[in-house]
């Protein structure tokens, strides 16, 4: 297994980890595929098109649309409101699972691999690992 770390900038944010991803992986020769996932509760990671980064604010405001802010929410311990960044990082889950091809990442054309941040901004970890 491979760790790395992701500085976000932003509350809420699609960053692209691809590129740190296939470097942390390097050479892919016997395996069948690639388990990336975040160890954290309102942080998670999703494959998506990024070829235009419009497609990733797109999704950022989109979800901040469909789990609201204003809900009445009754997580509130840690003294902050973040609740709604739990329930975000659920539905993009923490890990995705990409399949080994010749030795490489057999992602299409217009896909990569996004760190979604819901609770920002800080430091997250990514771990990478190569499964045969």
């Amino acid at each position: 297994m491979q760790e790395f770390r992701v500085q976000t900038e932003r509350r809420s944010q699609l960053v692209d980890i691809t590129k740190q991803v296939r470097s942390a992986l390097g050479e892919l020769d016997g395996a069948s595929a690639a388990l990336v996932y975040v160890p954290h509760t309102t942080a998670g990671v999703t494959i998506n098109e990024h070829a235009d980064p419009a497609v990733a604010r797109d999704f950022e405001a989109a979800l901040e649309r469909i789990v609201s802010e204003d809900w009445p929410w009754q997580h509130v311990e840690e003294g902050e409101q973040n609740a709604p960044t739990h329930v975000r990082a659920a539905f993009m889950g923490s890990d995705v699972l990409v399949p080994v091809r010749d030795g490489r990442l057999a992602l299409g054309t217009w896909q990569g691999i996004f760190l979604c941040e819901f609770d920002g901004p800080r430091e997250r970890s990514v771990y990478v690992t190569a499964l045969s």
